[in-house]
């Protein structure tokens, strides 16, 4: 058998499907008498040097769209649960979680801490539609006080329906979704790979809370981006190292799929583990504002100026060198600190110097 029948034959049986049965018809009969090529006056062959540069341009677009295949290890970590799926689970112990989560953030009622499930993919793409597919599905949920998080992966392209069943039979109609713009990308995404596999959907209709639509409603104006990256490193101090950029995931998974080593693959696991991680500390410290705001107005709501103090509160120190709970330096001048006068003297401040918001 031929180097391409068996590649086509080993293609087959990733996609699923049973080897290509011999054709009938009859074998055609090849000419398998050397072909002796012209020589020139000198008795060496002429090089076609237009048709190599042709060649070697072909081979470079091709390794810059798919990118070259790293050799290494292949191993990866998890048990196979069915041909081409991978199943990851991990637990981590945390503080005290709420039993009940006050969703008033999010403009929606209450929701059980056993209800909750936070989910993330990791997908070919971004563009979406029926090119891009989920080859990464993690979620996490409570347990006592302990965070499961489960990761399903594949590492075959068969493994794809495995994957949309064992992703349903962890949803209820009682579970509560928690995502970071899932509503507008990763929902919809698996409503197509579910609509393609021919599979009943299980997330219409259960509640779901987006982390993104309270991020930008309470600090869009005092950030830079609300970004998952940027909500945890302000509200958690997480600050990720040696992270794949999600944007290299696609990359990743196919130079495995294409016999690569197995190393970016892991690192996408671990960057889809932490952004589970990342989701279940930011649903705790938004619970917290609405405590906070309860507090604040008794009736569950609160006004505009009163929310925008709460972020500044938040907002990190200013890079001035000094943390705001020092004095401020004495000029040099001997002069009085500005602010630590009487209580007319931001009154003398000059106009286009703005205070302290």
């Amino acid at each position: 058998m031929s180097e391409l029948a068996l590649r086509l034959a080993r293609l087959r049986g990733q996609a699923g499907l049973s080897p290509a049965r011999p054709s009938s018809l009859p074998a055609l009969k090849l000419d398998t008498a050397p072909i002796t090529p012209s020589l020139s006056s000198h008795g060496v062959a002429p090089a076609d040097h237009a048709l190599r540069d042709s060649l070697r341009r072909l081979a470079g677009l091709r390794d810059r769209a798919i990118g070259r295949v790293e050799r290494g290890s292949r191993d990866v970590p998890g048990e196979e649960i069915a041909p081409g799926l991978r199943y990851l689970e991990r637990r981590h112990s945390g503080s005290a979680v709420p039993e009940n989560f006050d969703l008033a953030f999010a403009r929606m009622d209450s929701a059980q801490r056993s209800h909750v499930l936070a989910f993330d993919t990791e997908t070919t793409g971004l563009a979406g539609g029926t090119g891009t597919r989920a080859f990464m599905i993690g979620a996490a949920h409570w347990e006592e006080d302990e965070l499961c998080v489960r990761q399903l992966y594949l590492t075959a392209m068969s493994g794809e329906a495995a994957m949309l069943r064992a992703f349903a039979g962890w949803i209820e109609p009682s579970t509560v979704l928690l995502s970071y713009n899932g509503k507008s990308y990763d929902a919809p995404l698996l409503a197509t790979r579910y609509r393609l596999a021919r599979m009943a959907n299980p997330l219409p209709g259960l509640a779901h809370v987006d982390l993104l639509h309270p991020m930008r409603r309470r600090y869009r104006h005092v950030w830079e981006n609300c970004r998952l990256a940027t909500a945890e490193r302000k509200l958690l101090d997480v600050l990720r190292e040696d992270d794949l950029p999600g944007s290299e995931a696609p990359r990743a998974w196919l130079s495995y799929l294409r016999g690569g080593a197995s190393t970016n693959l892991k690192r996408v696991a671990e960057h889809n583990r932490q952004d589970l991680l990342s989701l279940a500390g930011l649903l705790v410290t938004a619970h917290g504002w609405s405590v906070e705001q309860s507090l604040h107005a008794g009736s569950g709501t609160i006004g505009r100026s009163q929310e925008h103090a709460m972020a500044e509160r938040e907002k990190p120190k200013r890079e001035s060198g000094y943390a705001e709970t020092n004095p401020k330096p004495r000029p040099a001048d001997g002069s009085k600190v500005p602010g630590t006068g009487s209580p007319h003297e931001h009154q003398n401040m000059p106009k286009d110097k703005p205070g302290k918001r």
